[in-house]
């Protein structure tokens, strides 16, 4: 199958933990060499953001990605690519009238708008999956949205006109069907994680001796939406533990990043600094490690429209303390992988979290139970095979013939 993916932000190559770099990315990597290694022909599109970008970048498992110019050869943030989607949508158009994909697959809003625009008079199924959802990020960002007006009725107008909207958990085709999606126009596969790199070879059971504090982490993007506030707060409650961060720029750019300063700024005021550890961006490789170092990994988003954190955590057989919030209430099975809190309550949070750190049995009970769920429900293969389904799903019917009316045709 020829399958081409438009991601037009987030691109498969780019460094994890920049402002606009982050599960999406992870997601169409790996969703795209998992399918080319299947003997299926991928191509995916995404904005060139640097000028010594090369036009095609073959992967090594025989994806290609392909530049494609749309606007200024330098990172611009996401909400303020709109204008230039319609480039966008014209070179997919005329590259496809002369290579025409047997499936596109849309990541993010704009993507499915410049897919729309390229597959249009070609007959070419576009299968979407939004990755966030405008709505509910209008509905807890309020004001400080910086998303263009009219992100709320393209994603309605795509979900409406796409072949398939390809949903990450439960939670989201509730809030598409709020939208005026139906139901059955949605699939949901979720994300995935790559368990034999987010393994738990190595994890160290808690004892007394381990360690003078516990560690909690948590691992994002320094956006205010990640609530490492909320974690912070919950900090100054539990007075035996460090919490670790994760996730921003490099080291040495943090005190240059608005949120870490906020962040340092609160520890401050909280009088918890000391127990504050910035860590900035950690490479890849590095990553579970520091996790299976963590005695739980606190996912506290106001908001997460899926969240690989979890997957990642659980995956290294780590306890997660999440927000019940979007895709954490079909990852985090709740008193069996880890725990579920109101979002923004600190009290609760600490008090769960505190409660696990007094019960070394359960601690090891829930990593045990995490990483068994994550193996036999969210390896990336098993994603794969559900987005695979779904992929060959719609070309069968754009290869139906047209039912003839009944007496024949007029």
């Amino acid at each position: 199958m020829r399958i081409a993916m438009v991601s037009e932000h987030a691109s498969p190559l780019a460094a994890l933990g920049g402002p606009d770099a982050g599960g999406q990315n992870v997601y169409v990597a790996r969703l795209a060499d998992l399918l080319a290694e299947r003997g299926h022909e991928v191509t995916v599109y995404t904005r060139r953001d640097d000028a010594a970008s090369p036009d095609r970048v073959p992967l090594p498992s025989g994806a290609v990605v392909e530049h494609v110019r749309a606007g200024p050869d330098r990172y611009v943030p996401k909400d303020r690519l709109l204008s230039h989607m319609p480039h966008f949508g014209g070179h997919l158009a005329r590259a496809w009238r002369h290579d025409r994909p047997d499936v596109v697959h849309a990541h993010f809003w704009m993507s499915g708008m410049v897919a729309l625009m390229g597959t249009h008079g070609l007959g070419v199924p576009v299968v979407q999956t939004y990755h966030a959802l405008g709505t509910v990020k209008r509905r807890h960002q309020g004001k400080a949205d910086t998303s263009p007006p009219e992100r709320l009725e393209v994603e309605r107008t795509i979900g409406a006109t796409c072949a398939r909207v390809l949903a990450t958990c439960s939670d989201e085709v509730d809030e598409l069907e709020l939208m005026g999606v139906a139901r059955d126009r949605c699939s949901v596969v979720p994300c995935g994680v790559d368990t034999e790199h987010f393994s738990a070879r190595g994890r160290v059971a808690l004892t007394p001796a381990r360690r003078a504090r516990h560690r909690l982490l948590v691992v994002g993007r320094l956006v205010p939406r990640k609530g490492v506030d909320l974690a912070l707060k919950a900090l100054q409650r539990i007075p035996d533990a460090e919490l670790v961060v994760a996730g921003g720029p490099p080291v040495d750019g943090l005190l240059k990043d608005p949120e870490a300063v906020r962040l340092l700024g609160l520890a401050r005021r909280l009088r918890v600094a000391d127990r504050l550890v910035l860590l900035g961006c950690v490479p890849h490789e590095e990553m579970p490690a520091l996790i299976r170092s963590a005695d739980v990994v606190l996912c506290t988003p106001v908001y997460e429209p899926f969240g690989i954190v979890p997957l990642e955590a659980m995956a290294c057989g780590v306890p997660v303390v999440a927000t019940d919030v979007g895709g954490h209430r079909d990852t985090v099975a709740h008193g069996e992988t880890g725990l579920l809190v109101p979002p923004g309550k600190h009290v609760e949070l600490a008090d769960a979290v505190t409660g696990l750190l007094a019960d070394p049995e359960r601690l090891a009970a829930y990593g045990r139970e995490g990483r068994a769920r994550a193996v036999a429900r969210y390896t990336w293969e098993t994603v794969t095979d559900g987005v695979e389904q779904v992929y060959e799903q719609v070309a069968e019917r754009v290869a139906e013939p047209a039912p003839v009316a009944s007496g024949g045709v007029r």
